[in-house]
């Protein structure tokens, strides 16, 4: 009697390795509302600076606290920023299993996080520790670069999400540049710039006429309340982070 072999069917799931964007998020603190907080204060500054990014909880620099960490909650209250969990790393034993009770999986660990961490300086440049940090971690390929050719002015603004923001003319006072990267003016900045706008420390703002309003980079802030050094202000300058400090060095031309 002849056995009616059933045919091979389709296959309908396949399993590919895949590069992912991630934003790693630092906590500083177990207090899920001083969380809350201090996201409210990044999301009021730059209202667009989250559109369900997957992110990764960065337990490292909480690992030693004492009180648990309540992994539901906090997954409920990124997601009420638009920012997506998918994964954990850095913990403790104990915290990493609440992580994954909670249906988070492990991420690898970052080469940042061996690196030493430059002493906080004081000074009137330094803006307060937030509890948060937001470090994007690219596996992609190099970020794109979004270019403006035209004046923005007072009450204009530009973003340029993943990547850099190049503005070929004058940014006005009250005009605002926000940018995932680095921010590049060649003409006046007398507005707002916020670079490293999702917490990447190594963005910088460079400018052919540094007079501006506001400088960010990683959520550090320097005001016109601290007024620019006479060799930069109005020249060819740049903004960068050191530490916790923003530095403000003039370019020769």
């Amino acid at each position: 009697m002849a056995v009616a072999t059933p045919a091979k069917s389709t296959a309908l799931l396949e399993l590919r390795s895949a590069a992912l964007t991630l934003i790693a998020v630092v906590l500083k603190t177990t207090d899920l509302a001083v969380l809350a907080r201090d996201l409210e204060d990044r999301v009021a500054a730059t209202p667009e600076i989250f559109d369900r990014d997957p992110v990764a909880i960065d337990l490292s620099r909480v690992r030693e606290a004492t009180e648990a960490i309540d992994f539901a909650a906090l997954i409920v209250l990124l997601r009420s920023f638009s920012l997506v969990p998918v994964a954990a790393r850095g913990g403790n034993a104990e915290q990493m299993a609440a992580a994954f009770a909670a249906g988070l999986a492990e991420a690898p660990e970052s080469p940042r996080a061996n690196l030493p961490r430059a002493p906080a300086a004081p000074g009137p440049e330094a803006s307060p520790v937030v509890q948060t940090e937001c470090i994007r971690e690219v596996q992609l390929p190099a970020p794109p670069v979004m270019i403006v050719d035209k004046p923005l002015r007072s009450g204009q603004q530009v973003y340029a999400r993943g990547g850099d923001l190049v503005v070929l003319a004058l940014v006005s006072f009250g005009a605002e540049v926000i940018a995932d990267g680095s921010i590049h003016v060649y003409a006046p900045l007398r507005g707002r710039a916020i670079a490293g706008a999702k917490g990447d420390a190594q963005a910088r703002i460079f400018s052919t006429c540094m007079e501006p309003q506001i400088v960010s980079i990683a959520g550090i802030y320097r005001t016109t309340e601290t007024a620019l050094p006479d060799d930069v202000l109005g020249k060819t300058a740049q903004v960068r982070l050191d530490g916790e400090r923003l530095l403000v060095d003039a370019l020769e031309g």
